[in-house]
Parts: structure tokens; C-alpha cells; sequence
């Protein structure tokens, strides 16, 4: 190396030093050892004059004023140390051809370990050494692959490479890169870089000494107590860098013995995982047989050892059974200990009993204050379905995947993607990215070598579920005062996603922020995003960005009695948590009872339906026949109002709040169905539920279903105000008529009407205003979420609250339709929700021009004409199935087959009740088309259809159009549009049709309808 060179590099380093503690002093003093927290200038960063000030202060300030750091001379050793590679050194996978590259600092780090390890004499220390310096260089590969590909891209711009193909200038960079002076070259361009490498191999010196040490202290007392034996034989390998990395390069590892016995060794404290066998063993003593399992732990001051558990299959599929019995126990016992994150891989499957592994987030308390947020959100949070324990899909731009406990699917995609590299070890090696490929780990349960599903074991789950909740319950004093006696414990508090602190981690990696420790620290400054307006996070920032500074995942701890934050260098936040752990699982031992098991019940039955991965509508498919002669042939009013209200009992038994109130339900999500609180929309929300329940009290004269619908929709009209004040947010939502504004304008001009409510009807009114001055462009011509929808709804409030002629929205709807009428979109199906049969309905119905109501009654004819030469989708319900086209043919009467109607009327029945695919969605088209026409065959079916779905009701209750027959809420899918439906066919007169978005207008005009007095 070159004079030059040699004090360029050094130059560089040390500059490096001094701008990435410069720039540290100028973020906060808050990120300096030692320094007192001050929260009310946790997001206090330097403006651009600061930063630009800091980015022109000359070198030689700046490595004057600034200590040289110590990983400066592991650098410097790693350089000096060098030695060139032969093309035979780098011939081989490109990862070991890096890898060969930077084993200065590997070969650095075992020198030191070695050195340090002392006359530890049951440690086969070549073998040990030998393996740790190869998980180092893999380690520091991939922090350096992205600036080694981009400096093989500089070298190759600039003709540096030499061989004859493509693999043969890779070996030549390769070889050369490895040499002082390349090492020189490349942190001389990326010093940032030098000090990610170098800080990487301290700390795997330090973390590698810690756990010898400590190894060889726990020795004897780890082998009989975790492994049985009095010798196990020397250790002949420690597997770092397994989960994250923490308090400086910590990570949990696997120690092997020359015997084949393996031991866990977690340098945290794991007190954590003691607490939680205790609680197992109080379950154990009253039910033997739901006991899961946690591994047995040996408990040090700061960290311990577990035994290593491995899979085992199952015997035979009775144990499955058990497994998932078991399973349910362990779910109830971690709700009741407010226990999070139990995910895949901290569970592991030892033939019939699940065994817990990781237990660091025990009593875990909510990092917002009670009360500040949507009630149903707060009751979910505050469920079973925080544990992580149960299925929560994960989705994301590569899918979705399910990450939970019971999930772990093996033929599934991570929902991110991962860096890969095409043309790998060639000159032409290029980043990419794809999705990751699950593959599972040892969560489930396993016969015959397959993965059981949970979910064909629901029972069994809510079974061992329900015996461990209530034997807590009726123990419950003896429980709290084991809680209470937990005050003292340490526990991990989780802030933000692991994942997310490892995605930022890898994309600093990136070149553009190795050269300069500036740049590196802006790209960290996104963890301030949206933490200003809460102390609490805002206060942990400045420890968040000098830990992955230090390529950790940051953690902090708190005490389970007080809730007092720290980090795990000692520092303590002024701000704690609004409720500690233990004081919130005496609250939820004092919660348990006969009404909270029901509510977790449904959450675990929910969430276990989202993994059979339905439709959102369904395809249409065969139903059941009905009985020709029903139980009931006369069906009295009352009875379906009777049933009417039954639906409204269990919605409300469902609810969460008092004041303000919201549900629980299964919604379809990009793809997926998720357990989530219900939104303000109509088909799927919150105010779908509201308007069946005020429909209800209109009907029936019941206040408080008047009352519960004033709470689910209190907050609507500043929602309304938001949109107001942020047209571009419109956009997101759409126009929908039943799952965009268009739905929620047209019920809150219902609710307003029904519950006498002013601010409803304003809020309403606003939003057709907004109609006007909003993009233009819905997100399709569609009923369910598009133009459409937007037509009917716009027409309904405007005719419901008075607002006068057609708005100029309206008329532009109409345009847009019109023109799709004429002109046709080979794109679009046959169906109403989503295609033809809702467009032609809304033009007729709702066209403001006598030409929007021609081109819609052509376009009807067409789709009746498609329809009967079987184009149509056979069977199905409303939303997308041949019910829903035929509403087509109202538009047309003189143009319906008698034998399409016939085959209508004597169709089988849906499978579930729904209004948007079931049976109670084609009870309204069937009454649509008999109050067109009295002497069609729709009129005697909808009389003999209303007598069997009272039937199902009686023997066996509601069947919602969701996986599993969950019962939700929803209008669409759910309890309140079976409600809904029965109310419709119980008062024609008085309730309006939602799924035709019907005006309160139109009721005068409805006569003679089929229903009238059945």
C-alpha cells in the first residue's frame, strides 16, 4: 500500500468518526451515553442550515474536536492484514468469493476470541473458532454485497477487469478487491462501510468472549440440569446470529456438545420463561391433560439457558386433537398473562404437546392510553387476537402469509420480498428482489410427515380453550395474587415491528449512504415519522437510531408492576407506559366471565376462518332444494319481525363501547379475509349495522335499537368533515354506492330521517356536495363500488332530503354510463354489482335524462338477450350470480323469459342467509320482479322461500356469507342484512331496499307488493 493511500484510508476513517458523532451531538444530546432523556425535544432535529453547516465543516475540524473511535483500529488491522486472494481462493460461490474478500476482519475476530477464550479445556476451540469465523464472513457479505457489486460495476465502466468472459473479470475483481490496496480503495470510497464491517466483528468478539465465560461458569450445572448428563463432552460448535441482534451485536445461539445434545443460550434475561412454567404448572394441577409446554430454563442474572426442544410428529391423528386442546389451554393461559407476539417460531410441536420457547413479552402492556381509540379496535387489541398466537395474515405487496403460532404455512410467500442477486458471481451481477418462500418451521403438527391444519381443529382449540379460561376464572384470586407477585420482572416492551427495523437495516446498506455518516442518519431520521405527538415513542427515537447505528434491532424493557421504560444500556425514559403489564392482567382476570369467553370465542372461530382463503363474492354454485311444501306455508308479520330482532339482540351482544360503539367482523381485504373493527362504510361498516338497527326501532317502536344505532354512527359526521376538508382523501375511498361514499351518504340520509337526526342529514347533504368537486373518476362503473353505485345513491339522497334537480355529478355519472350502454366494455360481466345488470339499473332508475334511461333500458335488453342464451353465470346470489341479472329483465319486463323467471322462482335455495350472495339477496330480487308483475312465478316462490328461511332460523340460527358461517355483523355479508332482509319482507311498504339503494321517495309508489300481509 501506497503512502498515499495508507493515509487516505486512515484519513477517511477517521473522518468518518468525527461526522457520525458530530452528527449524533447535532441530532440530540439524548443519543450520547449517559445523557437525560428530555421528551419534550424528542423530535428535535437539525434543520437544513445545520446539516449543511455540518457537511461544509472542513476534515481536519472535525477530526480535531472528535475522539478517534475505537473500531477504527479494527479496521486498520483488517486492511493491514490482507493478503491477495489467488483465483482459486475466489473460484467458487460468489458469497465465498466476498466472503474471501473480507476475511481480515473474520480471521481478526477469532484471533481475539481465541485469545480471550483462556484454559477453557472442554471447549474443542478450532472447531468452535472455525465455524464462528465462517457465520462472521457470510454476516459481513451482507453488509457489504451492495457497495462490492457497485464497485465491481465502477471497475467494469472503467475497463479495470481483465479476463475473457463475463465469470473470469468477476475472479479478477474478486482477487484484487481482497488485496490491502483494494480493501484501501473500497473504504476509501465507502468509509461507512469500514465502520459497519469493523463494528460487526468487535461485537462478535465481544458477545462470543461473554457467552465463554459464562458457558464455562454454568457449565456442569447446564448439563444435568437441562441435558441429563454429568459430561455431554466438549462444545464443538456455537451457532450465532440466530433471531435478532440486540444490545451490541447479542444474539440468541445454539451450543453443541461432542455428544449430538444442543443447549439454548439467550443473553437476556429469561426470568420471563420461569413465570410462565409456574402459571403451566397451576394449569397442570387442575387438568393434566391440557398442559402445554415450555422448555426447561436455567436462569442467570442478565440471561439463561434453555433446552432445545426438538419436532416430533404425531403418533397418530387422536393426538392431533390433544395437540390443538392443548394449544387452546396455552392461548388462554397467554390472554390472561397479556402475553404478544407468539409467533411461528415460538412454538414448537413435540408430537402432542405445544411447546413454548419464547415467552419475552409476558405481560406486555398497550403502548396507547385506554379510551383513545375505536372501541372495537381497543376490544381486539385487548382480545386473545393480540397474543399472535391465533391466524393474523400479514399482508403486503408479495401477498399474504399467515405468521401467527398456529400458522407457519410451508408452500406460502413472506408478503415482502427479499434482495436476490441475477447473474450472481459475473461481472454482470445485478440486484433484484423476489418474493420469500415459506417454508415453514416446527409450530404445527405434523403426521405422517403433513402439516395439520388448525383449522380443521377449531373445536378442539375452542374446547381446551374454554376448560383453561375457566379454571382461571374460578381460581381467579389464586391467580392475581401470583400476577401481583410479578411486579418486580423485567420484560421486553415491542414499539415497532421487528421486520421494520430489519428492512431499514439492510437498505442502509445501500452505497448511496456509505459514503458519508450524514447520509445514513437522514435515511434513519424515518423513524421519527409520526412520533412527534406521542411522548412515549418520541422519547425512544434517539436510542432507536444509535442501536441500529450499531446494527442491533432496538429494545426496550420495562418493569411489569410500574411501566417504566428503559434501555438496555440502563437509561430510563421519563415517560411510561399509560398501563403497566400487571396491572393489566389483573384486569383482565377481572374481566373474565361468561359474556368475555363468548367474545373471544368468536375471535378465535373468526380468525380461523380467514385461512380458508374465500372469495369475497363467492362463485355461484349449487343450492338446496326447497321443500315444495314448507313447515309454515302462512307466514305471519310477526314472525319475521321476531327474527328481525333477534338478529339485532346478537349484533348487540356483540358490540363494543357504550357511548360510542363499534363491531367486530370478518372483512375481504386485498384478497383476504382479516378480523378487523368494522369501518364507517355501508356494506361492510359500522353504518350498514346502524341503519338496519334504526330501521328496526322504526318498525318495531324499540328505543334501544334507536339508541345503540345513534352510538355506532356518533362519529360520522367528522369523518364527513374530514373529507370536507380533504378532498384528496375522496379518492382512496371512492364512489361507491355500497362500499364507497356513495353508500355512507345514502345512509346517513336514511339515519338521519329515521332517528330525526339534523346532523346526519347535513353530513349527508355535505357529501353529495362533495360529489361535485371530487375526482370524477370512481374506481369503476360498478354498483358495489363505482359509478353506478354513485348514480343511485346521489339520486337517493338528493330526492330523500329535498336537494332539487339532479346534481351535476349525477349527470355526469349518467354520461359515463350511458356511454359505456352504447358503446359496450367487453371487460365487464353480466352481473349487478359489479358489471352490466347494476349499470343498466342505475340508468333506468336513476338516469336524470329521458336519453341516460334509453341507453340503460337498451343495455338491459342486451344483457337479457346474453343472458338467455346462457352467458349469464348459473345460480349464485344477487351480487354476482344470475338473481342479480335478472333485475336486468325489470327494466325490460316485455322482454323476460317466463321460463328464465320460472327457473328463477324454482331454483334451489343459498346455502347462507346474506343479502349479497344468500338466500335472503334473492328474496329481494324475487319480490323486485313480483311487484313488476303479480302473476309471475317470483310471487308464490317469495311466499314459499320467506316460510323456509324462518325454517333455517328456527333450527339452526343465521348463516352468514363469510368463511365458516361465521356469525358478523355486516349488512352485506352478516346479521344485520339478514335482519334487514326479514325486516323488507315483513313491511315492504315501510323499509326500503339498501341493496337498490333505495330512496324513502319510492315507498309511496309500492303497491300490491307479494309480501303485503303474509
Amino acid at each position: 500500500m501506497t503512502t498515499y493511500e495508507r493515509t487516505g484510508i486512515v484519513l477517511a476513517m477517521t473522518l468518518l468518526g468525527a461526522g457520525w458523532w458530530a452528527s449524533a451531538l447535532a441530532l440530540h444530546e439524548r443519543i450520547h451515553p449517559g445523557a437525560t432523556p428530555d421528551p419534550s425535544s424528542a423530535d428535535r432535529r437539525p434543520g437544513p442550515d445545520a446539516l449543511a453547516a455540518l457537511r461544509a465543516e472542513p476534515a481536519a475540524g472535525l477530526a480535531a474536536r472528535v475522539a478517534r473511535p475505537d473500531w477504527v483500529a479494527t479496521a486498520e488491522r483488517a486492511v493491514t492484514a490482507a493478503v491477495p486472494a489467488t483465483t482459486a481462493e475466489v473460484d467458487g460461490d460468489w458469497r465465498d468469493a466476498f466472503g474471501r474478500v473480507l476475511r481480515p476482519f473474520a480471521d481478526d475476530a477469532v484471533e481475539r476470541i481465541t485469545a480471550g477464550a483462556g484454559p477453557y479445556d472442554r471447549l474443542d476451540l478450532p472447531k468452535v473458532t472455525r465455524h464462528l469465523g465462517a457465520a462472521l464472513r457470510r454476516s459481513l457479505v451482507d453488509l457489504a454485497a451492495r457497495a462490492l457489486v457497485a464497485e465491481l460495476h465502477r471497475w467494469g465502466a472503467r475497463g479495470r477487469l481483465a479476463g475473457d468472459d463475463e465469470r473470469a473479470r468477476f475472479l479478477d475483481f474478486a482477487r484484487r478487491m481482497a488485496s490491502p490496496d483494494g480493501l484501501a480503495a473500497l473504504f476509501t470510497r465507502y468509509p461507512v462501510l469500514a465502520r459497519l464491517l469493523a463494528q460487526a466483528a468487535d461485537a462478535s468478539v465481544t458477545a462470543t468472549r461473554e457467552l465463554l465465560v459464562r458457558l464455562a461458569a454454568d457449565r456442569d450445572e447446564v448439563a444435568g440440569t437441562l441435558l441429563g448428563t454429568a459430561d455431554p463432552g466438549p462444545v464443538v460448535a456455537i451457532v450465532a446470529g440466530l433471531g435478532d441482534r440486540h444490545q451490541n451485536g447479542r444474539t440468541v445461539s445454539f451450543v453443541d456438545f461432542a455428544d449430538g445434545s444442543r443447549v439454548v443460550y439467550k443473553p437476556r434475561d429469561v426470568t420471563t420463561q420461569v413465570v410462565m412454567g409456574r402459571f403451566i404448572d397451576r394449569l397442570a394441577a387442575g387438568h393434566p391433560e391440557l398442559a402445554p409446554g415450555t422448555a426447561r430454563t436455567l436462569a442467570r442474572p442478565g440471561y439463561g439457558w434453555t433446552a432445545y426442544v426438538t419436532a416430533r410428529d404425531l403418533p397418530d391423528r387422536a393426538e392431533a386433537d390433544r395437540f390443538y386442546r392443548r394449544q387452546g389451554a396455552l392461548l388462554a393461559l397467554l390472554h390472561v398473562l397479556r402475553t404478544t407476539d407468539v409467533h411461528y417460531e415460538n412454538v414448537i410441536a413435540d408430537a402432542g404437546t405445544p411447546v413454548l420457547i419464547d415467552t419475552e413479552t409476558l405481560f406486555n402492556a398497550e403502548l396507547a392510553p385506554t379510551g383513545d381509540t375505536d372501541p372495537a379496535a381497543g376490544a381486539l387489541a385487548s382480545s386473545v387476537y393480540r397474543t399472535a398466537l391465533l391466524p393474523r395474515p400479514v399482508i403486503g405487496d408479495q401477498g399474504a402469509a399467515d405468521l401467527s403460532g398456529l400458522g407457519g404455512d410451508r408452500d406460502g410467500h413472506c408478503p415482502t420480498s427479499v434482495v436476490d442477486w441475477l447473474d450472481p458471481g459475473t461481472d454482470r451481477m445485478r440486484l433484484t428482489r423476489r418474493p420469500f418462500a415459506m417454508t415453514g418451521s416446527a409450530n404445527r403438527p405434523r403426521l405422517a410427515g403433513v402439516d395439520l391444519d388448525p383449522g380443521d381443529h377449531e373445536q378442539s382449540i375452542v374446547a381446551g380453550f374454554r376448560l383453561a379460561y375457566d379454571f382461571v376464572a374460578g381460581r381467579r384470586a389464586e391467580f392475581a395474587e401470583a400476577v401481583a407477585a410479578c411486579a418486580d420482572m423485567e420484560i421486553r416492551v415491542i414499539t415497532r415491528p421487528s421486520w421494520m427495523y430489519a428492512t431499514i437495516l439492510d437498505e442502509t446498506t445501500h452505497p448511496d449512504v456509505l459514503r458519508d455518516a450524514l447520509d445514513r442518519d437522514e435515511a434513519f431520521s424515518v423513524l421519527h415519522a409520526n412520533r412527534a405527538a406521542n411522548p412515549l415513542l418520541a422519547q425512544l427515537v434517539g436510542h432507536e437510531i444509535t442501536a441500529m447505528w450499531n446494527g442491533d434491532v432496538p429494545m426496550f424493557l420495562a418493569s411489569a408492576g410500574s411501566g417504566e421504560l428503559r434501555a438496555p444500556d440502563g437509561t430510563r425514559f421519563g415517560v411510561p407506559l399509560p398501563r403497566a403489564g400487571v396491572a393489566a392482567a389483573l384486569d383482565t382476570l377481572a374481566g373474565l366471565g361468561h359474556v368475555d369467553r363468548r367474545q373471544q370465542e368468536w375471535i378465535i372461530s373468526a380468525t380461523l376462518a380467514t385461512r380458508r382463503g374465500a372469495a369475497a363474492h363467492p362463485e355461484p354454485r349449487p343450492g338446496v332444494p326447497v321443500p315444495a311444501n314448507p313447515t309454515n306455508p302462512v307466514v305471519h308479520p310477526d314472525a319475521l319481525l321476531t327474527a328481525a330482532c333477534t338478529m339485532a339482540d346478537a349484533i348487540i351482544a356483540r358490540m363494543s363501547g357504550d357511548e360510542r360503539i363499534n363491531w367486530l367482523g370478518l372483512e375481504h381485504v386485498d384478497g383476504q379475509w382479516l378480523v378487523l373493527p368494522m369501518g364507517a362504510g355501508l356494506g361492510t361498516g359500522h353504518l350498514g349495522v346502524a341503519l338496519f338497527l334504526a330501521q328496526l326501532a322504526a318498525v318495531t317502536g324499540v328505543r334501544r335499537y334507536a339508541g345503540r344505532a345513534r352510538g355506532a354512527v356518533a362519529g360520522t359526521p367528522a369523518l364527513v368533515d374530514l373529507f370536507t376538508a380533504r378532498p384528496d382523501l375522496v379518492e382512496t375511498v371512492g364512489w361507491g354506492g355500497l362500499n364507497g361514499l356513495g353508500g355512507i351518504a345514502y345512509g346517513l340520509a336514511r339515519l338521519g330521517l329515521l332517528l330525526d337526526e339534523p346532523a346526519l342529514r347535513d353530513a349527508a347533504a355535505r357529501l353529495a356536495a362533495l360529489a361535485g368537486r371530487s375526482a370524477p373518476a370512481p374506481s369503476g362503473p360498478g354498483w358495489a363500488d363505482g359509478l353506478a353505485g354513485r348514480l343511485a345513491a346521489l339520486s337517493a339522497v338528493r330526492r330523500d332530503l329535498g336537494l332539487g334537480p339532479a346534481s351535476g355529478a349525477e349527470v355526469d355519472c349518467a354520461d359515463r354510463l350511458a356511454r359505456i350502454a352504447d358503446h359496450g366494455d367487453g371487460t365487464l360481466p353480466l352481473s349487478f354489482a359489479d358489471g352490466l345488470s347494476g349499470i343498466a339499473w342505475a340508468l333506468v332508475r336513476c338516469g336524470p335524462r329521458p336519453d341516460h334511461r334509453a341507453a340503460g333500458r337498451r343495455l338491459a335488453s342486451q344483457v337479457v338477450a346474453r343472458a338467455t342464451t346462457g352467458s349469464a353465470p348459473a345460480g349464485g346470489g344477487w351480487c354476482n350470480g344470475d338473481p342479480g341479472v335478472a333485475l336486468a329483465g325489470v327494466c325490460v319486463p316485455h322482454e323476460m323469459s317466463a321460463a328464465d323467471v320460472t327457473a328463477l322462482a324454482d331454483g334451489p335455495a343459498q346455502r347462507d342467509l346474506s343479502l349479497c350472495h344468500g338466500e335472503l339477496g334473492v328474496l329481494e330480487v324475487l319480490g323486485t320482479i313480483a311487484a313488476a308483475d303479480q302473476a309471475s312465478p317470483a310471487a308464490a316462490a317469495l311466499r314459499r322461500q320467506t316460510g323456509w328461511v324462518l325454517e333455517v332460523l328456527r333450527r339452526g340460527g343465521p348463516v352468514c356469507g363469510v368463511p365458516g358461517n361465521v356469525l358478523t355483523p355486516g349488512l352485506l355479508t352478516g346479521l344485520a342484512g339478514i335482519g334487514y332482509g326479514l325486516l323488507r319482507l315483513a313491511g315492504p311498504r315501510e323499509v326500503p331496499s339498501v341493496l337498490l339503494l333505495q330512496p324513502v321517495h319510492d315507498l309511496a309508489s309500492t303497491v300490491n307488493h307479494p309480501t303485503e300481509g303474509i
